[in-house]
């Protein structure tokens, strides 16, 4: 029998696996965090070293809250490694690209490239199925992407964007290794896997920044950017990734991921509130084609043809 959670099916006047409003709502709510998460780190970034600002940030997803979650029912080496992929693979490259190689509204973009990683990691590991009606939806929303990168003006460096694209290889991989976990307490999972975050941050910081740049930066910090810190740990991390992995249980790659490439839409508008950025034609026309691209994307996975003796 086919799996339900595998198959798309349409029947005339009925839809079947479309992603449920409350679930569209949740995803909703992730991507509006992650959107403004980069003004946020900018924030911070003026005053944390990037791989210390990192450590704060799962320091604080760490503690005290594993005190008070028990262990997911997983392997040791499902929190290890998506511990090690989130924290220092994605979050890690990102502050240190974001901190002098890339500007918050490019990397905002950049890093949505992990949802290409992911559908193709999902696709060639575990056979994910693919409407072929989605690939125009996904190259709708890069062509607003390359309308963006096109407009840069010399936003990034080359090593900024090899950066910003390891670290939305790290984001797949580590989606894809909290999908294997199953329907787990996914707050508990990326709390736990925080423990393995740390430790690796700590010392690449202390490596490369140096504890006295690393102590002068906390010392300097602004009320801001220990908020920033905390809104890094309690809204991006222990929400947005917990949030994120719950619906990837419970749902096909296609219909979860390609919702992450609104936030660049989400991104630019803080940036433009927040830090002021304008808002010209072609920013608002990228936007635009990247929502017809997510737009088509749930339509098509809703209303696709069914498989033969579905």
């Amino acid at each position: 029998m086919t799996d339900p959670a595998k198959q798309v099916l349409i029947v005339p006047g009925k839809i079947y696996n479309s992603l449920p409003l409350s679930h569209f709502l949740l995803a909703l709510a992730v991507v509006i965090v992650w959107g403004t998460n980069f003004v946020v780190i900018r924030i911070a970034l003026d005053y944390l070293p990037p791989l210390s600002f990192a450590a704060l940030r799962f320091t604080f997803a760490l503690l005290p809250a594993v005190f008070f979650l028990k262990r997911p029912d997983v392997p040791w080496w499902h929190l290890i490694a998506y511990g090690v992929l989130i924290g220092v693979g994605q979050f890690g490259l990102l502050y240190l690209a974001m901190g002098h190689e890339i500007s918050p509204g490019l990397a905002s973009l950049v890093v949505q490239t992990h949802v290409f990683f992911f559908l193709i990691l999902a696709i060639w590991l575990e056979s994910e199925p693919i409407v072929l009606m989605q690939l125009p939806a996904l190259a709708l929303a890069l062509a607003g992407g390359v309308v963006i990168a096109r407009q840069s003006d010399g936003d990034a460096s080359i090593l900024g964007l090899i950066m910003t694209l390891g670290a939305a290889l790290s984001w797949a991989c580590g989606n894809l290794v909290a999908r294997r976990s199953g329907r787990i307490n996914m707050l508990a999972y990326v709390v736990w896997a925080s423990m393995f975050s740390v430790p690796p941050l700590i010392a690449l910081s202390m490596w490369f920044e140096g504890p006295d740049r690393v102590l002068a930066g906390i010392e300097q910090a602004s009320p801001g950017a220990w908020a920033a810190v905390l809104w890094q740990s309690a809204g991006n991390t222990m929400f947005g990734y917990a949030a994120w992995g719950w619906l990837l249980a419970r749902h096909p790659a296609g219909r979860v991921v390609p919702l992450a490439l609104a936030v660049p839409v989400f991104g630019m508008g803080a940036s433009a509130l927040i830090l002021g950025e304008s808002l010209p034609v072609w920013k608002l026309l990228a936007a635009g084609l990247i929502l017809a691209g997510l737009a088509l994307n749930l339509f098509v996975t809703a209303f696709a043809k069914p498989k033969e003796g579905a």
